[in-house]
């Protein structure tokens, strides 16, 4: 398994790799720039190779794998310490004695990546790099063609630009280096993660040429940029971008907070949330589900309200967009709770200072949302007879349990699912309209009581047949008590709820999306695309329910402190231990359901993180 690092621009831009610098997936870039924040992510520079030269012999830095798992040259055995924070630090120790270190970091606000080489000890004299380009769709794989720009421009003996293709970004290095060109291509790198992943995984990327630098004179600094970089020397430049970050970095109150930072974007002039690096855009469900923990727990009001300002003026009958992704002409309205959860993060934010316009125009969009469900709109979304919402209809998945292949939705969910109704009542009240909500409340504890189970059924009159249920045990029950202001479920059978789901479906990594048992269940998240979509919400653990789980557990023990201390070190520290398996210093999107819980999927996902943040501060 790899772990990985991460560096974001606050564009929606990245460096991103592996801790041996062995790329392993199609993201793995020094450069990857958004062309129209956070979106239109292009990959420029994928990688390099890097030499060093000392007095007795000259050795690789790195490392790559190629077609048939051939890693080539040996730099990674090379690799004797490596450090995540404050940024991305390696130190190779070479077979004289030298040592050499390297130091990566992004610069906030602009496309740009400062790379900064050092001897610490021994006889490294020179240095030479080759940077590896591509200049394609983040999703996708570069090929050798004959359209690849490789004639340098050189402006003075600092900088140099390649443009690789028409519409793509251009990429300069400034470099205290010595630029010689001599184009070439790297064949068929083996993308391992992509492999796995049953997707195309060979590769070939563009080297123009090398950049040698003169590591007995000083540092070796190299700047890599996808807009115009500012004047000055290279030196001046990457040590400007890591004194700029080591002020800004130590001013976030906690490693917590700081690796919050990295999922609050641009867009429009306005602030948003990517869901997870290296493939998600921002999602309005993940975007409202995280902001509590990502803003509002770190301190960060200006960009909660930021936020929720930006997507208030995106209501239409009720409804919110569940993504603006991937250069999409118009919003996706497909989610029956993205809108509920604006509700409970729009609540959350106006339980602090704001002003009279914000109270306004947030409190007229919680009532846009609310009116609109209550009334009715796409989907089947309507407040049914006896105050339930009801959503759905065939081809569509509206809740969070959204995998779909083709056409076939996996877990479809039409009716009345669980949490949307804790979500819809608690939306209900706070709206003011106290009657629907215990209305709604008592018909939802008559409706999803499911005796011999001792838990809540997962959705109710399914297909819209009043009186069916469904009773697969699943986590989305947890709702009903905990993670949302207000509980639905309280007294006996809350506790049995959450005694029902600590047994069948807690793991040290979060809960499991399905109890096993369940012929459904899938043990394992691995294979191509469609085996993987399939096992993404039966038995797969979700980490951000951990939040909801944690929570309940505390409040059916009374909020003790005694019940808090105990949920801290019982559930909360083996989560936060896990920042360290696979996205570092995060929590991945998705875990499997067994033993060891390797974490699969996205490695740094908003929600995860987010959820945790909100249960440190919780259990504080």
């Amino acid at each position: 398994m790899t772990t990985e690092w991460l560096e974001t621009d606050g564009l929606g831009g990245y460096a991103m790799g592996a801790a041996d610098l062995i790329r392993s997936r199609r993201y793995h870039a020094l450069l990857l720039a958004a062309t129209r924040p956070p979106e239109g992510r292009m990959v420029l520079v994928a990688d390099m190779e890097v030499f060093v030269e000392t007095a007795t012999n000259r050795y690789a830095l790195m490392s790559h794998r190629y077609r048939g798992g051939f890693v080539h040259p040996d730099g990674a055995a090379r690799i004797t310490s490596f450090a995540h924070a404050p940024w991305p630090r390696w130190q190779w120790t070479l077979p004289d004695g030298a040592v050499v270190e390297l130091e990566l970091a992004v610069a906030p606000g602009a496309p740009r990546t400062a790379l900064r080489w050092r001897r610490v000890a021994g006889s490294a004299v020179a240095l030479h790099v080759q940077p590896l380009l591509a200049g394609r769709d983040y999703h996708a794989t570069h090929h050798e063609n004959g359209g690849f720009g490789f004639e340098p421009e050189l402006d003075g003996s600092e900088r140099v630009t390649w443009r690789p293709y028409p519409g793509v970004p251009a990429v300069t290095a400034v470099a205290n280096a010595v630029y010689q060109h001599a184009p070439d291509w790297y064949r068929a790198f083996d993308l391992a993660d992509e492999a796995e992943r049953g997707l195309d995984h060979l590769e070939d990327l563009a080297a123009p040429g090398t950049l040698t630098f003169d590591l007995a004179a000083g540092p070796a600094a190299l700047l890599l940029a996808a807009d115009a970089p500012p004047a000055g020397r290279a030196a001046e430049l990457v040590e400007a971008v890591f004194a700029a970050e080591r002020t800004r970095r130590g001013a976030f109150p906690s490693e917590l907070a700081r690796a919050a930072d990295a999922y609050i974007a641009r867009r429009d002039g306005g602030k948003t949330v990517l869901a997870g690096y290296p493939w998600f855009s921002d999602w309005g469900r993940d975007t409202f589900i995280s902001l509590r923990g990502l803003t509002l727990a770190t301190g960060r009001r200006d960009e909660a309200r930021a936020i929720l300002v930006q997507w208030a003026g995106a209501i239409s009958d009720g409804m919110l967009p569940n993504r603006y992704d991937e250069g999409a002409t118009t919003p996706e309205y497909n989610s029956v709770d993205a809108a509920l959860w604006f509700v409970i993060a729009a609540d959350a934010y106006l339980a602090g200072a704001a002003t009279a316009e914000d109270r306004r125009l947030l409190q007229t969009a919680i009532g846009a949302i609310v009116e609109g469900y209550a009334r009715g709109t796409r989907h089947g979304i309507r407040a049914d007879g006896d105050g339930l919402l009801a959503c759905g209809e065939p081809g569509w998945q509206l809740t969070w349990m959204d995998a779909k292949i083709g056409g076939d939705v996996i877990t479809p969910r039409i009716g009345k699912p669980v949490e949307i109704q804790a979500l819809w009542i608690n939306a209900l009240a706070i709206a003011g309209r106290a009657a629907e909500a215990e209305r709604a409340r008592a018909a939802f504890g008559a409706r999803f009581w499911h005796e011999d189970g001792r838990y809540l059924y997962d959705v109710v009159d399914c297909d819209h047949v009043a009186g069916t249920a469904d009773a697969s045990c699943r986590p989305n029950q947890l709702f009903a008590i905990g993670g949302l202001p207000r509980q639905v479920l309280d007294g006996a059978r809350a506790a049995a709820v959450v005694d029902t789901v600590e047994r069948v479906l807690w793991t040290p990594a979060g809960p499991r999306t399905l109890a096993p048992g369940d012929p459904r269940y899938c043990a394992r998240f691995t294979g191509g695309p469609e085996v993987r979509d399939r096992a993404y919400h039966q038995g797969t653990v979700w980490p951000w329910l951990a939040g909801a789980f944690v929570e309940a557990w505390v409040r059916v023990r009374g909020n003790t402190v005694e019940a808090k201390r105990e949920a801290k070190v019982r559930f909360l520290e083996p989560l936060l231990a896990r920042r360290d398996v696979a996205g570092l210093g995060h929590v991945a999107e998705i875990c499997e359901a067994e033993p060891p819980h390797r974490p699969v999927g996205c490695p740094f996902q908003a929600w995860s993180l987010a959820e945790l943040i909100r249960l440190d501060a919780l259990l504080a």
